[in-house]
């Protein structure tokens, strides 16, 4: 049996405002092509389809293009299930009505019942498995004692393996936040304080586990059958190391798994540049495309007058600015990295120094503090 595994497409997904549809859909394009060149026996995505849960329109109709490729033209099994930025009913929505039609449509836990596909060597039963909250899985049968992502985790593994059958193959297609894995800024954390990590141990009886969430490839287990595909693309400047790619899957008689990661080729790459202002502008990296999505990290002594507007004239792509910590005044007060993860009293302690080459003192800040949170409060942003 072969099959592609691939998850967090993020469909709609915009970086520092920039819309990437484009970019999803050249990538999708090539995606497809994978698809019917290997002649796999079916596709699997698992899960965050989608960016948020009520997605743009386009987003829609570029998922309704790839499925009707890969299903209606190509004849291809596809399952798709619910991660924590998808809507679970929206995804579910005619799942019954499609799955006669080789889509398998899951968003919510109450449909269980396995996949079943034949090969050469029998049945391989596919296992999907949507993003399971901790609060949905505890009002399933059975589930009272459900108090934490484990053990809704362990509950509902548990209800599949009820359905698996003897001599079938058995895959789980899932969306979870497995510990020991490297992750990413731009994945939406599942719980605070590390509560939504499960233990690898909890995917037992499975001859591979093809999993979303997390947005780098990585294989898990000792004989590493826990597998993330990582995302369709880089999301962060956080993955400018990222080698994205999808998962072309092989699974052989006795559960015997084989995994190749197949890259697809971006329509702009994500990357950071370091220098000063001078030497980015007179000296760009000509092995690399001056139209990728870029991230510059000035070095400048001093800051340089108005860098983002000269940036772009040569590199019409770039999309966030950082000073070095050794850069005098805009250095001196900042710490490079995204100003989105940072507190407003620490931007503001930053701006402070920046500007007046002190700190500031206790009571001055109480009065941004309470002026602050007067603002949020308003806004709707805190409780």
């Amino acid at each position: 049996m072969k099959f592609l595994h691939t998850a967090d497409w993020h469909l709609g997904r915009s970086f520092h405002g920039l819309s990437l549809l484009d970019d999803q859909a050249h990538v999708l394009t090539q995606f497809v092509d994978l698809a019917r060149r290997e002649r796999v026996d079916a596709v699997l995505i698992a899960g965050d389809v989608y960016d948020r849960a009520v997605p743009p329109a386009d987003a829609v109709a570029l998922l309704d293009e790839v499925l009707s490729r890969l299903v209606v033209d190509a004849g291809i099994p596809v399952i798709v299930i619910a991660g924590n930025h998808d809507s679970a009913e929206r995804i579910g929505f005619g799942g019954r009505i499609l799955a006669p039609h080789k889509l398998t449509l899951r968003g919510t836990l109450d449909q269980l019942q396995p996949v079943v596909l034949r090969d050469a060597y029998g049945e391989v039963a596919f296992h999907p498995l949507p993003y399971v909250d901790p609060g949905y899985a505890r009002a399933l049968p059975g589930a009272g004692k459900v108090a934490s992502h484990q053990d809704a985790m362990n509950h509902m593994v548990g209800l599949l393996r009820a359905n698996q059958r003897p001599a079938q193959r058995n895959v789980l297609v899932g969306h979870a936040f497995v510990a020991g894995c490297s992750e990413s800024e731009s994945e939406r954390p599942l719980s605070v304080g590390g509560s939504g990590v499960v233990g690898v141990d909890s995917f037992g009886g499975f001859d591979y586990v093809a999993l979303g969430h997390l947005h780098r490839p990585q294989a898990l287990g000792a004989e590493r059958r826990v597998c993330y595909a990582g995302s369709l693309l880089k999301y962060s400047f956080s993955e400018v190391d990222h080698a994205k790619s999808v998962a072309l899957v092989e699974l052989g008689p006795a559960g015997k798994v084989v995994v190749t990661p197949v890259a697809l080729t971006p329509r702009r790459d994500v990357r950071i540049v370091t220098g000063t202002l001078h030497e980015l502008l007179t000296r760009p990296d000509a092995t690399a495309s001056r139209d990728d999505y870029l991230c510059a990290q000035l070095t400048d002594a001093t800051p340089p007058l108005e860098p983002m507007a000269r940036l772009r004239e040569v590199y019409p792509n770039v999309l966030e600015l950082r000073f070095t910590a050794s850069t005098i005044g805009a250095g001196a007060g900042r710490s490079p990295g995204d100003h989105r993860t940072r507190q407003p009293d620490e931007l503001f302690r930053a701006f402070y120094r920046d500007m007046l080459d002190v700190d500031i003192d206790a009571a001055a800040l109480d009065v941004f503090n309470t002026t602050a949170n007067s603002v949020i409060r308003a806004d709707g942003n805190t409780p």
